[in-house]
């Protein structure tokens, strides 16, 4: 089980991404959250097991038809699972 952390950058908001992002994680299993941050990009957070999270990270590099993703930044974080969120959100 792990958490990561992602940053994605191109065309991502104003496209559906969030929503669909959240579609992705529901079907994957994975945990977290989607949201706009105020330069343009969107922040994910993804927990879960880690082939379904790397699952997730690659299709966060394609995203709904509408979108141009040109970078993907990934951290690995330390995050017990108790801390982990309940499902996937978006905001």
């Amino acid at each position: 089980m792990i958490a990561r952390r992602c940053r994605v950058r191109g065309r991502v908001q104003g496209v559906y991404y969030r929503g669909s992002a959240a579609r992705r994680a529901a079907e994957l299993g994975v945990r977290g959250y989607a949201r706009n941050l105020p330069d343009g990009d969107v922040e994910v957070l993804a927990c879960g097991a880690a082939g379904d999270v790397q699952a997730f990270i690659e299709w966060l590099w394609i995203g709904p038809g509408a979108a141009r993703v040109t970078a993907v930044e990934i951290s690995a974080l330390d995050l017990p699972r108790e801390r982990w969120p309940r499902d996937f959100t978006t905001g």
